[in-house]
């Protein structure tokens, strides 16, 4: 049975019903028995009313790892022109989150329109150790959507979502982890486009820079995680130690620092050199006027403070939106995230959107002096990367202040070092006094809560919370993330709930 008095110590199985709050809102309309053909019920009108001339195709980029560090969001190292004429053309959105700064989860949000918390991918797909998309989701899938409303369906790139194989893609690579071969992945694209070109297409193009990279040594060991600064020829003109500046949110400066900052820079130009070709594909083809473009990074960089933290550096990425004769060219301010890429797509094609969807269509706000009403506050979360450490938290923004709400601050530890990235240690020769040794033992051992004044401190290296100046932008934050974890049918502030999560997602279960 779908709900049930299962008892573990005397208690009910919060899993069995805290984690499906999308099918309780939706009882009375959809018996749970029924809730996998309300995707499909859906698509009745849509295809009824809409011809395959009158949609879009869609085009949804990813670059792996990507924060804002592009050109045309003002990093003074990056050379990405081709991005930059993007988003000459489309709207380029100043203050983005992702859902999770984690791969798995922020790209389960990009397939189901739900944060990790409400589709149930909480980690990495293959930290083996269960992570994934809840069964009763699978019909509402954004590609099996698509297919269902008549679209092909196609995807470039790793996929790290499970469960893979009920993802029904008309069209797959399987480069696998590691694959920088660009000009390998545009060939697939052109083979995808030359397909039945009558239909309508949806493609996922994910680059796989700029994610570190891992080598097989002779002797079967792994080499240390490392940055490639070229693959197959690509980059051709290079950035070097001296173009560099160490990363001001991490305050840490070493030569070991520098080589991996500078090969990040070279892996974002591979990204920006891939755009480019795709969008001249796009072009020749004929379809560079017909197609949705949606580009994004997964998150932010793969050094420590960014990925896997709820920091502006693991929470903050580029975010370009092209909607041919919707959007209008410039730049917003409006607070938008990776949760608004599926409503979006599904407004695009004209198929009608789930009512509780925790993400928002962003049709409303793609012209520059629009007066449509939107969110003022903006919210990331997160639970797992890989198998462990467990350790939940949230993080709201107005623009100007943030606040991070740590579910286990002061009872345990949170991760301190992401994919290699010896940071932390490195800031343990600090003085204790040093901001940026705070900063790091505070990432490792996180109070409740930490509040932080972008504008004043956009490294978010000072802690504002309990002051008494900013009390009010505190009680206000706290507020709106309390309505927001109702809003979402959030169930991780329940002890009990976290308990039987730990245990599900334990290793060797």
């Amino acid at each position: 049975m779908l709900y049930q008095n299962e008892k573990i110590a005397g208690r009910v199985n919060l899993l069995i019903v805290r984690e499906q709050p999308y099918l309780m809102k939706n009882l009375k309309l959809f018996p749970a028995f029924l809730f996998p053909l309300f995707a499909t019920a859906l698509l009745v009108s849509t295809i009824q009313s809409s011809s395959a001339s009158e949609r879009p195709n869609v085009l949804l980029i990813t670059a792996d790892d990507l924060g804002i560090q592009l050109s045309c969001y003002g990093d003074p190292i990056s050379n990405t022109p081709h991005i930059d004429a993007l988003a000459a053309r489309s709207v380029r959105f100043k203050t983005a989150y992702v859902s999770q700064a984690s791969c798995s989860p922020s790209r389960s949000t990009m397939f189901t329109g739900l944060y990790p918390h409400g589709n149930g991918h909480y980690g990495l797909a293959n930290a083996n150790v269960g992570f994934r998309v809840h069964e009763w989701l699978i019909d509402a899938l954004l590609p099996n959507v698509l297919k269902r409303a008549g679209y092909r369906t196609g995807i470039i790139g790793k996929l790290h979502v499970d469960p893979e194989e009920r993802f029904q893609f008309d069209f797959r690579t399987n480069e696998g982890f590691g694959a920088r071969d660009i000009r390998k992945q545009i060939q697939f694209a052109r083979d995808y486009l030359n397909t039945d070109p009558e239909d309508p297409w949806f493609l996922m193009f994910n680059v796989f820079d700029p994610h570190v990279q891992r080598n097989r040594l002779p002797d079967g060991s792994r080499s240390p995680q490392y940055l490639p600064d070229q693959a197959h020829g690509l980059p051709e003109a290079l950035v070097t130690v001296d173009d560099v500046d160490p990363w001001s949110w991490q305050g840490i400066d070493t030569p070991e620092q520098r080589v991996k900052i500078a090969g990040y820079y070279n892996c974002v130009h591979r990204v920006d050199i891939a755009v480019g070709m795709l969008m001249e594909l796009l072009e020749e083809k004929g379809y560079d006027e017909n197609t949705l473009i949606i580009f994004l990074g997964d998150h932010g960089p793969p050094f420590t403070r960014g990925k896997t933290s709820c920091y502006e550096a693991g929470l903050r990425v580029p975010f370009i939106a092209y909607w041919p004769g919707v959007s209008q060219p410039h730049v917003s301010e409006r607070l938008v995230g990776s949760i608004d890429i599926y409503p979006t797509i599904l407004d695009a094609v004209g198929i009608d959107q789930p009512a509780n969807l925790h993400g928002q269509s962003l049709k409303p706000v793609l012209q520059e002096n629009s007066g449509a009403n939107w969110r003022g506050t903006l919210v990331a979360e997160f639970h797992y990367h890989g198998a462990n450490p467990f350790f939940p938290r949230r993080a709201i923004t107005d623009g100007r202040y943030k606040l991070i709400y740590n579910m286990l601050g002061g009872q345990s530890r949170a991760s301190n070092m992401v994919d290699g990235d010896q940071a932390w240690s490195l800031a343990q020769e600090l003085p204790a006094n040093h901001p940026a040794r705070q900063a790091m033992d505070r990432l490792a051992n996180p109070p409740k809560w930490e509040l932080y004044d972008l504008k004043e401190d956009p490294v978010e290296f000072h802690n504002r919370a309990g002051e008494s100046s900013l009390s009010e932008v505190e009680s206000r934050l706290k507020t709106a993330l309390a309505e927001w974890q109702s809003k979402t049918d959030d169930p991780f502030d329940d002890a009990e709930f976290r308990r039987q999560v730990q245990e599900k997602h334990r290793v060797g279960n």
